[in-house]
């Protein structure tokens, strides 16, 4: 695939993987490309952990559906995101950002609009709806072939020294290495984030993969082939729009929208 191509049809595989493994030149030309990236000095301070073993899977999946389900449960995820949420298509156009919740129980559609209140929590818990999240990702942890854990050596990685960001941004630069190498295979990959918005389930996962004090882990995914068609989850979105340019950038200063230059005739 054409580097731009991938660029522009990298997404988020919030569904199921196909039930396969990855090819094993796949899962290595991932791990070649990702150690690619820039990073400060050339440090390299990323590690990489590669979990395709099924117990270990099983168990990551566990603490990944246990998170999801008391994470809604508390009703802290919706009061915490509730500003990229979008519920029309019409708010996702004059916005051009966000997520647009595009598929639920229809039992819960007319209350799209209130999850975000009180009596919209209470609504969601009535209907059992963090079960069943926790029950959906837990099987979509479980059903990935490949889990990839990234970690940071703390002796680069000093969040109140010039060194910490620059380790965030050579993170962030393997991450996006890793992610278009992935979609240029056919591969599909998604964070699994919740595990790290639940106090004391990120030192679960750090435990079990026993990570090194030296290292801290900073991110996992879950990584497989993409079906060509598969149900959804019960809750899903899509994040496909983008705002255009002139939104985005500046020309010289901040009180002029870049344009691109007219093409000549």
């Amino acid at each position: 695939m054409d580097l731009l191509d991938a660029i522009r049809s990298r997404r988020t595989t919030n569904g199921p993987f196909e039930d396969r493994p990855l090819d094993p030149a796949h899962v290595q030309t991932i791990l070649e490309m990702a150690a690619c990236a820039p990073s400060h000095f050339n440090s390299q301070p990323w590690r990489f952990v590669v979990i395709q073993d099924q117990t270990t899977r099983m168990q990551l999946a566990e603490i990944a559906g246990e998170s999801m389900q008391k994470l809604m449960a508390g009703g802290r995820f919706w009061q915490r995101y509730r500003k990229y949420f979008r519920f029309s298509k019409q708010e996702v156009d004059q916005r051009g950002d966000g997520i647009l919740i595009d598929n639920m129980p229809a039992i819960l559609k007319p209350f799209a609009k209130y999850i975000f209140t009180e009596r919209g929590g209470e609504l969601m818990a009535k209907f059992q709806v963090p079960k069943v999240l926790g029950k959906d990702a837990r099987k979509l942890v479980a059903g990935s072939p490949l889990i990839l854990g990234i970690t940071l050596d703390k002796s680069e990685y000093k969040p109140d020294d010039l060194s910490g960001m620059y380790s965030l941004l050579s993170l962030g630069a393997v991450m996006q290495t890793i992610w278009l190498t992935a979609t240029s295979l056919g591969i599909g990959m998604q964070f699994i984030s919740t595990p790290m918005e639940v106090e004391g389930q990120w030192e679960k996962i750090t435990k079990l993969l026993q990570i090194p004090d030296e290292h801290s882990l900073m991110v996992l995914y879950r990584l497989g082939y993409i079906p060509q068609a598969a149900d959804r989850p019960t809750i899903d979105w899509t994040s496909s729009q983008r705002k255009r340019t002139a939104a985005l950038a500046y020309a010289n200063r901040w009180d002029q929208p870049f344009e691109p230059a007219a093409k000549p005739d």
